[in-house]
Formats: structure tokens, C-alpha cells, sequence
């Protein structure tokens, strides 16, 4: 590296490696570097140049924007130029209680020059989110759009016209804006890819081992510089604009915002966070605001934009050389950030799938420290090559788990080498296995996995579970760890003595854990006087560390039943299990933990079979007919309980006395889902659809007159003579026919005890999909979702073009938005609470 106190090689050096992350960054769409990292080597050189003015130069990067195109697009020259803004971040090294002017100085003397420039106090700002997708020109003349360029060096960019007509929100003409239709316009704005559609798609890739996107900015890049715009036609990409370049035959409004609302009558969409503000104030409220927001955005935002609203005000602030003065960025804590990754670990979790997860460096990302991030899968590694000991690059937004997105190849270590998925389980030994189709490791160990006991014992305990009061995750732990539940039934026969003499095993465990974690503080950590309590010393330093030292897990259970509270905590607890007895079907199978089975498909499986005996003995090919159960669900929950140690732990706590309150007959509507032709058109045979089966169903009215005719009997039922043959070819296989056999018996088990007409009249809201999102004031979401079931109704988590209504509490983000822009029907609280008192 050039000497720090060499001012000319240190100039050069930035401009080598800002230049550099230019040319990855909007060239290749693949950043180099954290947009942290970057803002603090241009932070650097404008500071270098401004300390030593004969440094500066004319194609210095504080001088330019981005990088020139590559040549893979014909180039655009920009009428007037698309200059970058200036960017203010938070003061480092600010307490949490100073004022704002000190905590935001750098937007403090913005506003301040302004106002002593232009002799004003409280100006008003336009304010708007900072999209971080890849900003875009759209000319139109006449009204038609003509030519869509990126921004490329500021200058000149590169023509993307047929990209950009595959962006549906783009206007191909300009819509009646009440004014006459200009002879030019130029449309500044931002190409972005939605949050949810982003992840859709990486869905979908990884689903299909193709190569995933980074995040929707490069999503958004990448796509909209494929040389074939059948590509971007396929990626889902939106617009906001949120400025003009050149205009003629049009006069303009006086301030901003109004040509913001222009643009909107034009057909532009813009984004609604728009607003105004009024002097510093108002923009930190704002950028306050937007982020509290930001996290329940639908499009991923680095900050907030201020631009004088006022144009007069504007041009008498003018420019510097690479940015106007009278517009600023404020952006928020980076969300990506790089640091070593110093371990690869898995976990194991309740079903056995391995999960590989990356142990970092600390890093502090969107102010949050960072010691973990989530890996996926063993694939997911292999396409990141990421190695023990490579930089790499975390992202995290929001509540999200962190993730590595990149690996930063030329810091890699000499002597590197990829990582490989262990052989045993790290928990119990067993072996670790990949079943043929599949993404996911297991642990082959089972229940004997104490891993996987742990994981299932929480699950089985939860609140949407069998809801035992009392039985957290840290209980949940420490009851497998100390050897008191080795199965789920073993939960049934847990007495207030056993409980107790945990709470002193945990104790013995806990003392010696916490008296080395004194002696390890040096006094920063003390003890009680009944020595069951971690006390910190105030104005201690890695306490925090000295902490994780004693045992989290430990050290707090032990003191939330430290002395005369842990009989009283066993007693509730045995209460909480006892309670636990009186069950719904519905809960219990969703507390199995069976692969693949959510809320909803345990509800679905009790409504249509009414007791866990059918369910139990229900083969796959039948359970196929019910609403929303495909071919993988279905042989998850038959490979399951035909399992000899799964049915052996149900038959345990049904001994233990769990009964269900809402067991009864298969629902009646089963006769119009399952019969012969059903079956018939599950078979694995070619040639055998859905109309030949129905006609073989319609000639032969049960299995047994099929299974006595033959091959050219069914091609003469109905069969073509390919399926005929392909047919018998199935049955000639005794496993396969003795499974047909028992499937049928199964169904008319099914039909024979299910009633002959609806037990009820249909509800209110039967065939109605229904979503629930925000809070509610008079009763919790899952409250609401059961007595909207009760009506009828069908609950789904995500908003679609299926959805028949959306009831909106307080704070409902995108999903209210996605509802408002699809046209569907949208509840609040009152209109939700009357619909309920007029069906009770």
C-alpha cells in the first residue's frame, strides 16, 4: 500500500481501487466492495484533493460518476448530464442522547449553507426514499418513448430502449395530463426488483440449481443489460421516476413535488413515501420515519434523498463539479459489510436437516453486530466456493437472517480449500445422509439425536402446538440436556420431584460455570449473597463476553428458579402438561413436526378425515385428493407414520392420555374427491390420464371388476391402447397391485364411515381466501383466523390474486399494499368486528 504520509500515491491508489469498484459495480453489475467500504475511499480522496488542490484532476473519480459502458450496448449522450448527489451519514462516534444537529451534522450545515446563501430560514425540501436498483433516462417525444439509456459515467450511458420495454411499468406513451403533450420529455427514475419478487425468484433457482441473485439491486442491473430482452422480459422488474432531464414544449411547474404529481398524471409511477419537509427538522423526522419503514418496504431503500423543491431556489444554489448543491443523500447504516469468515459449522434441526452456518468475524451491519450467517445448504456454498478463512461480503435487512452474498476472491488466504459436508452428525454421531432429488443433508440419528429431541420437544410445545404453558425453549433444552425426556412422551410422565431435581442439576452445572466466570471478569462479575444470581458491576467492559462464558442457558435458567420459585415453577409446569392432554387433532399433528406439514395442512387433514386413525392409515395416493395436498406433502405424511419408531412415539402419548376435542366422521364432501377414477389416475402410468380413467371407473364400477378384465378389455373400456398396455405392465408387479388393493380399502373405509350429506350449512365465507395482516386491538391475528375458519373461511399468509379478502389492522405494510393495488376487498378492525357479531 502507498506510504500514508505520500499524499500523490495515496491519490493515485484510491483512484485505482474507486475506478476499479466503478467498473464492477456498473459495468459488470458484481460490486467488488461494500457500498460502505466505497463511500469511505471517495470520502477519503475528496478530502485528499481538497487538502492538496494540485492532486485534482479532471478525470478524477470526485469529478465523474460511475464508469463508461463496456460496449455491449450502443451509447447514449445525456442532454443534460445525470449527475450523482452528495451523500451525509451519521457523525461516528456520537452518543445516543446528543443532539441532532451533533448526531447529523453533515445534513445540519447542508441546510445551513442554503439558508445562508439564499437568506432564508426553512426552506422546503422535497424528500424522497433512495431506491437502490440502477437509475435510468426515458426520453419521449411527441408522447412516445423513444429511447431508455442507463446513467452510466454521468454522460453517457448505454441505449437499453428494448430492455426497457419489457419493464411493464414503463409508459410505452404518455398518459391525458391535463396539459399539452411535449415535444421532449426526459423521465429520470430508478429500475428496481420488488423484495418479494426477488425472492420468489431465487426460490425458483435454487429449487432448479441455477445460479441465484445477490440482492435486487444487481438482480435489477443484470437484468436489464441482457442482450436478449426476451431475458428481461422473464425478471421481475418495476420503475419509480423521480426526476426530469431535458424538456421542451412544456412548461414546467414552480417546485418539484408538483412535477412529481405531473409525472404521476403522465403514467409515471413514483414512489408514495414522497413528501415534503420543512428546514433540518422536518428532514430528520422524515428520515426517522422512512426508517422505521424501511424494513416493511416491498423495494429495498439505502437512505432518503432532500432536493430544494423550489427550481429557482435550485438554480440559485447551482453545482459543484460531480453534484448539485442543492440536493442531498442522507443514507442509512450500511446493510452489507465485509469480514473474515472464520468457521463453518452445521446445526442439526427437529427433522434432521443439516444447515450449514458461517461463523464471522464480529461485524457491525445496519447497526446490528454480526457474529453469524446463514450458509442455506451444502450447494449454496459450493456455488459461493466460500472457504474457511475467505472475506466475504454479509448482508442483513430487517429482521432477516444474515447472509453471505459474495466471497471477496482476490483477499483469499494461500492454502484455502472448499468446504465439504461432514460425514457424522456432530451432535450424536450418526451418519449424515443426502437422499437421492434432494438439497437437504439429514442426520440419519433420529429421536436418539439429542439435536434433534431438542428441536422437536419446542416445536411439539409450542404456542400453535399442543401450547404447553411453561415449557419454553430454554426448559424445552435442559430437559434434554439433563436426560429427562429421551422421547416426546416422556414429557406425560414428568413429576414436580423430577423437575426439582433438574433445577439442582442445573444448579450443581451452573455454580461452577459461573464461579470460573468470576474468576475470568477479575471482578467484573460478582455473585448474590445466595449465589444464584450474575450481577455486572457497573461501568464494566465485555461483560457481555464473561456472560456467554458462564452459559447462557444455564446461568439464566438458573436464576429465573433459583430458591423457593423452582417448586412453584414445577408444579405450573406439570399443570401445563397435564392441560396439554385436552388437545385438537389439528394441533397435534402440526406438533409431530411432520416434514413438509404446516398449520394449514393439519387443519385440512382433520376437517376432511376426522379422526387420527384415518389419518394414520390414509395412503398417499389418497390424501392427493384433498385441497391443497400434492404428491410430496402427501408422501411426507404417509412415510411418517408408516415409520415403526414415529408410530410407537404416537402410540405413547396417546397412552398418556391425549385425547382430541374435535375428532369425528370423514367429512361428507369426500364422496366428490375419492373414488376408482381417483385412484386410477394417481397410478405412475404413462399414457393414463384423467379421461381414461373415468371412462375405465364408468365401465367397471369397483377395482375388483377392473383388476378380473385385461388389457384389451380396458383398451376396449375406454383405455388407449398405450395405456392399456402400460397398465398392465403396472399390475403384472405384485407390490405395486397389493398397494392399488389396499389403497381402494382404504378409500371405502373412508366413504363408508363419512356421512351421507354436510354435517353443516355452508358459512359465510366458505370459498373465501382470506388474509390477515397488521395488529389487532380486541383480539390476537390467530384469534381472528379462528373464527373467520369457523365462518368458512380459508386463511393464507401472502396476498395473490386468489385472495378473496385482506383484513388490515394497525401497521399493515406491504401486504394491505399489494391488496389496494390487486382491487381486493379490504376489512379494518370495526368492519371485521361487525361481520363477526352478526355470525355469532
Amino acid at each position: 500500500m502507498p506510504a500514508a504520509n505520500n499524499p500523490a500515491e495515496r491519490a493515485a491508489d484510491l483512484r485505482r481501487r474507486i475506478e476499479n469498484a466503478n467498473h464492477r459495480y456498473y459495468v459488470l453489475d458484481d460490486p467488488s466492495i461494500p457500498d460502505a467500504d466505497y463511500d469511505a475511499l471517495m470520502r477519503e480522496l475528496e478530502a485528499l484533493e481538497a487538502a492538496h488542490p494540485e492532486l485534482a484532476s479532471p478525470d478524477s473519480p470526485t469529478r465523474t460518476v460511475g464508469a463508461r459502458p463496456d460496449g455491449g450496448f450502443p451509447e447514449v449522450h445525456h442532454a443534460i448530464p445525470m449527475l450523482s448527489l452528495a451523500n451525509a451519514f451519521e457523525t461516528p462516534g456520537v452518543p445516543d442522547d446528543a443532539d441532532d444537529r451533533t448526531r447529523f451534522a453533515e445534513v445540519a450545515d447542508f441546510e445551513r449553507r442554503i439558508e445562508q446563501k439564499l437568506d432564508v430560514r426553512d426552506p422546503v425540501f422535497s424528500v424522497e426514499p433512495k431506491l437502490d436498483g440502477l437509475a435510468i433516462s426515458l426520453r419521449y417525444e411527441g408522447g412516445a418513448f423513444v429511447q431508455g439509456s442507463t446513467r452510466g459515467d454521468g454522460t453517457t450511458g448505454e441505449d437499453v430502449t428494448a430492455n426497457l420495454r419489457q419493464v411493464r411499468s414503463v409508459p410505452l406513451r404518455l398518459r391525458d395530463a391535463g396539459v399539452p403533450v411535449p415535444e421532449v420529455l426526459e423521465v429520470r427514475g430508478e429500475i428496481y426488483m420488488p423484495r418479494k419478487d426477488f425472492a420468489e425468484w431465487n426460490a425458483r433457482a435454487l429449487a432448479h440449481n441455477d445460479k441465484l441473485l445477490a440482492n435486487p439491486r444487481n438482480g435489477a442491473a443484470g437484468s436489464l443489460r441482457q442482450l436478449d430482452p426476451a431475458v428481461t422480459r422473464r425478471r421481475p422488474l418495476a420503475l419509480f421516476a423521480y426526476g426530469i432531464g431535458e424538456v421542451r414544449g412544456l412548461e414546467l411547474p414552480e417546485t418539484h413535488s408538483e412535477t412529481l404529481a405531473l409525472l404521476r398524471r403522465f403514467g409515471f409511477p413514483v414512489a408514495p413515501e414522497v413528501d415534503t419537509a420543512v428546514g433540518f427538522d422536518g428532514l430528520i423526522a422524515y428520515y426517522r420515519r422512512i426508517g422505521a419503514a424501511r424494513d416493511t418496504l416491498p423495494y429495498d431503500i439505502d437512505g432518503v434523498v432532500y432536493k430544494l423543491d423550489d427550481y429557482d431556489q435550485q438554480q440559485a444554489m447551482g453545482f459543484v463539479s460531480r453534484a448539485p448543491r442543492w440536493a442531498l443523500a442522507h443514507k442509512f447504516p450500511a446493510q452489507e459489510q465485509a469480514t473474515v469468515l472464520r468457521a463453518i459449522e452445521v446445526q442439526i434441526g427437529r427433522t434432521g436437516a443439516v444447515t450449514p452456518v458461517a461463523r464471522l468475524q464480529p461485524v457491525q451491519v445496519a447497526g446490528v453486530t454480526v457474529t453469524n450467517a446463514t450458509l442455506h445448504n451444502a450447494d449454496q456454498i459450493a456455488r459461493l466456493d466460500v472457504r474457511e478463512g475467505d472475506t466475504v461480503i454479509v448482508r442483513r435487512a430487517g429482521d432477516v437472517i444474515p447472509e453471505i452474498v459474495r466471497v471477496v476472491e482476490d483477499q483469499r488466504p494461500p492454502g484455502t480449500v472448499p468446504w465439504t459436508m461432514p460425514a457424522h452428525c456432530p451432535v450424536c454421531g450418526s451418519d449424515i445422509v443426502r437422499e437421492d432429488g434432494e438439497a437437504a443433508y439429514r442426520c440419519s440419528g433420529g429421536l436418539a439425536c439429542a439435536a434433534q429431541r431438542r428441536e422437536a420437544l419446542r416445536h411439539f410445545a409450542s404456542r400453535r402446538a399442543m401450547d404447553i404453558e411453561g415449557l419454553g425453549d430454554r426448559q424445552a433444552d435442559a430437559l434434554v440436556e439433563f436426560g429427562f425426556v429421551q422421547s416426546l412422551d416422556d414429557l406425560y410422565t414428568l413429576t414436580v420431584e423430577d423437575l426439582v431435581r433438574m433445577k439442582a442439576a442445573l444448579d450443581a452445572a451452573t455454580a461452577a460455570d459461573l464461579l470460573q466466570a468470576v474468576a475470568d471478569s477479575r471482578g467484573a462479575l460478582v455473585l448474590d449473597d445466595e449465589g444464584t444470581a450474575l450481577l455486572a458491576q457497573a461501568g464494566s467492559e465485555g461483560v457481555d463476553v464473561h456472560w456467554k462464558r458462564a452459559g447462557f442457558l444455564r446461568a439464566h435458567l438458573a436464576v429465573e428458579l433459583g430458591g423457593r420459585l423452582a417448586s412453584r415453577w414445577a408444579e405450573n409446569l406439570v399443570a401445563g402438561i397435564d392441560a396439554s392432554r385436552n388437545a385438537t387433532l389439528a394441533r397435534f399433528l402440526f406438533g409431530l413436526g411432520i416434514p413438509h406439514l404446516g398449520e394449514t395442512t393439519a387443519k385440512a387433514l382433520a376437517h376432511w378425515l376426522g379422526t387420527l386413525a384415518f389419518v394414520r392409515t390414509t395412503p398417499a395416493t389418497l390424501l392427493q385428493a384433498l385441497p391443497d395436498i400434492g404428491g410430496e406433502v402427501a408422501r411426507s405424511i404417509a412415510t411418517f407414520f408408516e415409520q415403526p419408531g414415529n408410530a410407537a412415539v404416537v402410540d405413547a402419548l396417546l397412552a398418556s392420555g391425549i385425547r382430541f376435542s374435535d375428532e369425528g366422521p370423514p367429512a361428507a364432501a369426500l364422496r366428490e374427491r375419492l373414488d376408482l377414477a381417483h385412484l386410477l389416475a394417481t397410478l405412475p402410468v404413462d399414457k393414463l390420464g384423467g379421461k381414461s380413467a373415468q371412462r375405465l371407473a364408468e365401465t367397471y364400477g369397483t377395482l375388483d371388476a377392473l383388476l378380473r378384465a385385461n388389457e384389451s378389455g380396458w383398451a376396449g373400456a375406454g383405455a388407449s391402447r398405450a395405456g392399456a398396455a402400460n397398465l398392465a405392465a403396472f399390475l403384472a408387479d405384485d407390490d405395486a397391485r397389493r398397494s392399488l388393493v389396499e389403497a381402494d380399502a382404504a378409500m371405502w373405509r373412508l366413504l363408508d364411515a363419512a356421512p351421507a350429506q354436510a354435517a353443516r350449512s355452508a358459512g359465510p365465507l366458505d370459498g373465501r381466501t382470506v388474509v390477515l395482516t397488521g395488529s389487532l386491538a380486541s383480539m390476537t391475528r390467530d384469534e381472528a383466523g379462528a373464527k373467520l375458519e369457523a365462518l368458512g373461511a380459508k386463511l393464507a399468509g401472502s396476498v395473490s390474486k386468489k385472495t378473496g379478502l385482506v383484513v388490515a389492522g394497525e401497521a399493515a405494510g406491504s401486504k394491505l399494499a399489494k391488496a389496494e393495488e390487486l382491487g381486493i376487498e379490504i376489512w379494518d378492525e370495526p368492519a371485521l368486528l361487525a361481520f363477526l357479531d352478526a355470525h355469532s
